[in-house]
């Protein structure tokens, strides 16, 4: 597979990456829009680690969602529990890339507060 392009908006940040040699941050699956974000410094919160089991790192595929590995019933349930989800919701640590992507993060996770950041 070829370069593809995963945008974060609000910030408009974009990281060009080979889907097949993403460095594993250890933070959510390995390849997730998680894991790239945390690869190069944008701030998705995470409460539990990126495990999948906190909703925290919720966001909202704008473009690119066929680019996405499917989401589990585990995830979907997870996304039940976070607040403005919305038909294109998805955790950024079980979502993992294999092409391009715009996601954005919700106004509410980008004012949290980390304890790890």
């Amino acid at each position: 597979m070829g370069k593809c392009r995963v945008i974060y908006q609000p910030a408009g940040k974009t990281v060009e990456l080979d889907p097949d040699s993403v460095p594993d941050t250890g933070e959510g699956e390995p390849g997730s829009l998680l894991d790239i974000a945390e690869a190069h410094g944008i701030h998705i919160e995470h409460a539990c680690g990126g495990a999948g089991v906190c909703a925290t790192c919720h966001v909202i595929v704008q473009q690119g969602e066929e680019n996405l590995s499917e989401a589990t019933d585990d995830e979907m349930d997870q996304i039940d529990q976070a607040p403005g989800t919305t038909l294109h919701s998805r955790l950024a640590c079980q979502a993992v890339v294999r092409g391009d992507v715009t996601v954005l993060i919700p106004e509410w996770n980008r004012n949290l507060t980390s304890e790890r950041h």
